[in-house]
């Protein structure tokens, strides 16, 4: 099992930057794949951008070039580099580890941490 927390979430003007955090409970070192996803009011749940053991990584169209997913297996933890923010990146963000990244049987999820993008 894991544990995950997010922090780093905040307001801020569109154009600036936020760096969120996936905390986990134990080491990341054999979860083969993490992600971040977002939900915006009234919408369904996105992935963003998810990352592999091994590097692989894909984002949605609507960040690419603007988010960078990262992580460091020494500190048990995932990033989310967020520049040039919109609007409509507005959302709580999750930290998740999908069904087989850890456990076969199950995904886990963070809290949330709220993004909000003025204009």
């Amino acid at each position: 099992q894991v544990q995950l927390v997010e922090s780093g979430g905040g307001l801020v003007q569109a154009g600036g930057s936020l760096r969120l955090s996936c905390a986990a409970s134990r080491s990341i070192f054999s979860i083969n794949a993490m992600g971040w996803y977002r939900q915006a009011p009234g919408k369904q749940r996105e992935l963003v951008a998810s990352i592999t053991s091994g590097g692989s990584i894909i984002y949605v169209d609507s960040v690419t070039g603007r988010f960078t997913i990262s992580r460091d297996n020494a500190k048990n933890t995932m990033y989310l580099q967020m520049n040039n923010l919109k609007p409509e990146d507005t959302a709580v963000y999750y930290c998740n580890v999908p069904r087989g990244g850890l456990d076969y049987r199950r995904d886990y999820w963070g809290q949330g941490t709220q993004v909000t993008v003025s204009s």
